[in-house]
């Protein structure tokens, strides 16, 4: 039973649990934003339910195979994580990977065949980045941000199809303004990430940005990701009819933020790009708790209204 539990516990830590919500509030928040930008209304229960772990599946089956190839860097790192520490063997990490993956595939099969087609080249990035890239190439976060960007876009055409494999209106710009903030501030996000692992990448003779150009160099560059990010998400409020919840919260939080990125270009470290690496993520999560709530608020006052 022991070791159940043990092994339970080692599969759950391949998720990285303290991402879960920036995760889970990002698929919930594209549903929301697609059909309540669209139709004025809120989707189905079910597919919204569905569609919000299978990104969710989506996102971390891509953790994971990420660790199945970067074992002997995490094991000078990140000695602790459940494939250098032996807790699961490295087909254990697979097989999990792939579990998560069919779910995702399935669900976006099911919802609309558009998503599958966004999930299969979103995959096709990721796997570029985690076997090849990143190995290869101090530019390889070009590839995370063009796969988590497309994760969005995937979810909201489970709702709002484009009209390439089923009839529709075609993509809302708000999509794209989603995607595309994503996307950027996914560079931003990588790069912090790895400016945590310098150590392990230089030891081990991974080009990433900062073990190439210094952990300097890529402070300012994350920081000119995350004011784009910034501007993006004040644009994605007024293209989606947003209220003054959301947009309130994006400009605090925003401005929050973007004080977190100059701390951290005045003190480039590796501990300060892992807090920074982590405060990203929660500023996100609650950017996108802001849109389930202004979404729900103002579907709330719509349906108090009445006709």
């Amino acid at each position: 039973m022991h070791q159940f539990i043990s092994r339970f516990k080692a599969h759950i830590d391949l998720l990285r649990p303290p991402l879960a919500a920036m995760d889970l509030a990002m698929p919930a928040a594209a549903a929301l934003l697609a059909v309540w930008t669209v139709e004025a209304a809120l989707p189905p229960i079910l597919p919204f339910i569905i569609a919000a772990i299978a990104a969710y599946c989506a996102i971390t089956s891509s953790y994971v195979y990420n660790d199945c190839c970067d074992i002997d860097v995490d094991k000078i790192g990140m000695p602790n994580r459940p494939l250098p520490s032996a807790q699961l063997s490295k087909k254990d990490a697979q097989l999990w990977s792939l579990f998560l993956f069919l779910v995702a595939a399935g669900v976006s099969l099911y919802l609309n065949p558009e998503s599958f087609i966004v999930l299969a080249i979103a995959t096709f990035f990721i796997t570029i980045y985690s076997t090849w890239a990143k190995r290869n190439t101090p530019f390889s976060w070009v590839f995370v941000g063009l796969s988590f960007g497309l994760v969005p876009l995937g979810v909201w055409l489970a709702f709002e199809p484009a009209g390439i494999l089923k009839s529709g209106a075609g993509l809302h710009p708000s999509s794209i303004i989603l995607a595309a903030m994503i996307g950027i501030t996914d560079w931003g996000f990588t790069n912090c990430d790895a400016s945590r692992d310098v150590a392990g990448d230089k030891e081990k003779g991974i080009p990433t940005t900062p073990a190439t150009y210094g952990i300097p160099a890529t402070a300012r560059m994350v920081t000119g990701f995350w004011v784009i990010g910034v501007i993006l998400s004040i644009a994605l409020g007024l293209s989606s009819n947003l209220g003054w919840l959301y947009m309130s919260v994006a400009a605090i939080s925003g401005a929050w933020l973007l004080l977190q990125n100059l701390d951290f270009v005045r003190h480039p470290t590796a501990k300060r790009g892992e807090l920074l690496f982590y405060q990203s993520a929660n500023y996100r999560a609650v950017l996108f708790a802001a849109i389930i709530a202004d979404t729900l608020l103002q579907a709330g006052l719509s349906i108090g209204a009445g006709p």
